[in-house]
């Protein structure tokens, strides 16, 4: 073997040695990614809410969701309870579970744990996500805190939604049904598709009714958004005519010349009689006769003797 075939192998080799490496180098890291994916531990609140299956179908959850059973068992034993409102809530839970493993895509894996938690399932879920280094999908306000204490990723369902919900500005009016009474007596609530709260102002004899609201404004706050709403109320068009305008005639030119020498004349004479001396009346005297006098009356002969009698009483 001479050098120069010697050569041309041994760069066949380095050739073969580099392909392989870049070969490893490009398909490594997609075979660990695989491996990295953790499971999602599933709260009991939302399995209630039910938006879970909506997000599960668009595939944004990475790895399998870790429904444990202790979440079963409570799902189960609040919807044997007295609550009614509980009772309807869990009892959807319960059909969500079900949904969840009947889409296709979406891996479902059932946690054998044990059907109750004696610390609480709060407590459970905090466990087995530090045990399985697992993340947490709740909306639950208290768990969430304290999953982020531990140090647990939390996959908050509220902060998704309010990250993509469309912001209402105070003015806008929206449909909305209400399902039940406010903190006030006067106050009616009603819920978004998104699960925003409404507070409706003046509105709690209208529960059960869907209704347009008026945006008043907007409350953020760490478990959620509110807003508040008062009814748009429609005014009812009126069945009055309206009073038409009376339009003037049009005038001809004649006309128009008429009125305007005849508006004319009327000043002038106004003018004139303004300029024309005034008549004083002459003040008329009393020409009245003066009232005759009385003629004096003759004395009577009894006059004279109480004249006489007058005089001897004086002396």
């Amino acid at each position: 073997m001479n050098t120069n075939e010697y050569q041309s192998i041994m760069l066949a080799a380095s050739a073969l040695t580099v392909a392989g490496v870049g070969y490893l180098v490009v398909r490594l890291p997609r075979t660990a990614l695989k491996t990295k994916q953790r499971g999602v531990l599933i709260d009991t609140s939302v399995l209630m809410d039910g938006r879970i299956t909506a997000i599960a179908a668009t595939g944004f959850i990475g790895g399998a969701l870790v429904i444990p059973r202790s979440v079963v068992g409570e799902l189960q034993l609040l919807a044997d309870g007295s609550d009614s409102d509980k009772r309807s809530r869990a009892r959807r839970g319960l059909d969500i579970v079900s949904e969840l493993q009947q889409m296709p895509g979406v891996e479902v894996e059932i946690l054998q744990d044990s059907v109750r938690a004696d610390e609480g399932v709060d407590n459970r879920l905090i466990a087995l996500a530090k045990r399985h280094n697992a993340a947490i999908c709740t909306i639950d306000y208290n768990l969430n805190k304290v999953a982020v204490v531990e140090g647990i990723q939390v996959l908050n369902v509220n902060e998704l939604a309010q990250s993509l919900r469309m912001s209402h500005l105070p003015g806008e009016h929206i449909t909305v049904e209400l399902t039940s009474k406010g903190q006030d007596s006067h106050q009616a609530v009603g819920h978004m598709a998104d699960g925003t709260m409404v507070v409706v102002e003046q509105a709690s004899n209208r529960i059960g009714q869907t209704l347009e609201v008026e945006i008043v404004r907007n409350l953020q706050t760490a478990a959620g958004r509110m807003m508040f709403a008062r009814v748009v109320e429609r005014q009812q068009k009126s069945t009055t005519p309206q009073h038409a305008v009376a339009r003037k005639p049009l005038q001809t030119k004649k006309q128009s010349s008429r009125s305007q020498g005849s508006a004319v004349n009327e000043q002038r004479k106004a003018h004139q009689e303004r300029r024309a001396p005034q008549q004083v009346t002459p003040v008329q005297k009393d020409t009245a006769r003066p009232l005759p006098q009385r003629a004096k009356r003759r004395p009577t002969q009894r006059d004279r003797e109480a004249a006489l009698i007058d005089l001897v009483d004086r002396q």
